[in-house]
């Protein structure tokens, strides 16, 4: 196949906090996935992973925490500007949706943001696999705004081949956007920090529920890696309350404990190696302003 026949674009996952992101790149890229981080940055946010097959490559670029619907006077701003650099830089937005918990304000927030952006969009239910707690009926009004439409389950692989055909599908004929020769297939960015922010963000809603509220966010101070080949992460979960941090840490240390044993074992099966992570809480009023 000649190279002008192949496709190449960037493409973005947007999804409420545990909808299923990281799983999704982790299903799709395999389990033949390095810890290299390519050097080359072919737009103005962070290369997240990158795929290449015998159609093309997909650059699966990282947001930054913008589109975290956290209610503050400052969302609105911060989120135009996320829109407006997505505008220029996303060949194809893939708008997930996990089905198995209903709308509310957030996802209803971030359907709003992702009208904003006038680029090629893929709706994608998630979680089909969890027939027991299904609230598909609270998204189908979605799918006359997004017609490109596909059920999947990340976790399982469940129709992932037939998503990957519709990303290509989307995508522009043109050569690779990162050299192959500096990204081996797959490449998973887990140095990237703000992958990591996210995956500790979900394992904590995940576990907390809804008892912390979608202001809390993630703040990776260190990643390193020793002389043994081992990855040490030591990161912070930032929240506005005190309460707030007692229910995260929970008693005796226990629910930190769990976040941090989840965010491990995560890290270690995307990158095949050991990981270390130094899991803290804290409280920080103002760490929108300073993150965002």
């Amino acid at each position: 196949m000649e190279m002008t026949s192949k496709r190449a674009g960037t493409v973005v996952i947007l999804g409420r906090p545990n909808s299923g992101k990281s799983t999704l790149i982790n299903s799709l890229l395999g389990t033949k996935v390095s810890i290299t981080s390519p050097k080359p940055q072919t737009t103005r946010f962070e290369i997240q992973a990158v795929l290449n097959n015998e159609r093309g490559q997909i650059v699966f670029i990282d947001t930054p925490g913008a589109f975290a619907s956290t209610g503050g006077k400052n969302i609105g701003r911060v989120n135009l500007r996320a829109a407006e650099s997505l505008e220029s830089e996303a060949d194809l937005i893939l708008y997930l949706i996990d089905i198995s918990r209903p709308r509310g304000v957030e996802e209803n927030r971030l359907l709003g943001e992702i009208r904003k952006i006038n680029k090629p969009k893929i709706l994608v239910f998630n979680k089909i696999d969890l027939t027991n707690r299904n609230f598909r009926a609270d998204y189908e009004f979605i799918k006359e705004e997004i017609p490109n439409f596909l059920e999947i389950s990340a976790l399982l692989g469940t129709h992932l081949k037939s998503l990957l055909s519709r990303i290509f599908e989307a995508l522009p004929k043109r050569p690779p956007l990162v050299p192959e020769e500096l990204s081996e297939t797959p490449i998973l960015n887990l140095n990237g920090k703000k992958f990591i922010e996210e995956i500790i963000r979900e394992k904590v809603f995940l576990n907390t529920r809804d008892e912390v509220p979608y202001s809390t966010a993630a703040e990776v101070e260190e990643i390193t890696e020793r002389e043994n080949g081992n990855l040490y992460v030591k990161a912070k979960v930032l929240t506005n309350n005190e309460r707030y941090k007692g229910m995260i840490i929970g008693r005796e240390g226990k629910n930190i404990k769990e976040i941090g044993q989840a965010v491990r074992k995560e890290l270690e099966v995307s990158g095949n190696r050991k990981v270390f992570v130094d899991l803290t809480v804290e409280v920080d009023e103002h760490w929108m302003g300073r993150l965002m």
